[in-house]
């Protein structure tokens, strides 16, 4: 693998649980009950698409920069003091970075979120280039993270090999030719089957793999 571009949340991140707690407690202030579909329907947008869409859908009357403030607010204490790695996640990165492995993230977070959970985590050092969608304003169903990624690591879309926990990330990451694999969490478990399936290889456990099993085809 000559680069690899990791999402955070779900994939080295034990941290979705975060983002389902802000949903519950930010709709609950304003009297109101989250939708089944919604979670899942917002978890592949960046955040100001997130924040459009749930101002339009529950008729709010904040501005997209208040809801992506209040959001921020609310889980910024976490990120910067506890929220964990995945299981084994540091040392399967340390694997990747000791065998030359070039190594970048791509994530829905914004760098206010994404930098001191790294720093927390102490792997910042680890990563040669950081995205996030807000700075291409569109979130995972569409690839533009993945391939601004790949820019800044100086690598063409089929030298990279994607690392996510969402469907709609994982599809959109193999449209431009990148290797895809699927790292599993409790969130994506409804999905889970389609997932394995779309990608090319799976990850079930960090202390299961050096090297990701890829899935025959």
């Amino acid at each position: 693998m000559q680069a690899c571009i990791f999402d955070l949340d779900g994939t080295l991140l034990d941290s979705m649980h975060i983002w389902a707690d802000v949903d519950a407690g930010f709709l609950q202030q304003r009297g109101l009950k989250v939708p089944k579909d919604y979670t899942e329907t917002i978890t592949p947008m960046s955040l100001d698409e997130a924040a459009a869409y749930t101002i339009k859908r529950f008729e709010l009357k904040e501005s997209v920069e208040e809801l992506k403030d209040e959001w921020s607010h609310m889980v910024l204490e976490a990120y910067t003091h506890t929220v964990e790695l995945k299981p084994y996640a540091r040392e399967y990165l340390h694997y990747l970075k000791d065998h030359g492995t070039s190594l970048a993230v791509a994530t829905s977070l914004p760098k206010a979120l994404y930098e001191p959970v790294l720093a927390k985590n102490d792997l910042s050092h680890l990563f040669d280039a950081f995205c996030s969608t807000e700075e291409v304003k569109v979130g995972k169903r569409q690839p533009d993270v993945f391939l601004l990624a790949a820019q800044r690591l100086s690598m063409s879309a089929t030298q990279c090999t994607v690392y996510e926990d969402l469907l709609e990330a994982i599809v959109s990451a193999k449209q431009v030719g990148m290797t895809t694999y699927a790292v599993y969490d409790d969130s994506s478990k409804a999905s889970w089957q389609q997932i394995a399936k779309i990608a090319d290889g799976i990850i079930m456990n960090y202390k299961d793999v050096m090297i990701p099993t890829r899935r025959d085809n």
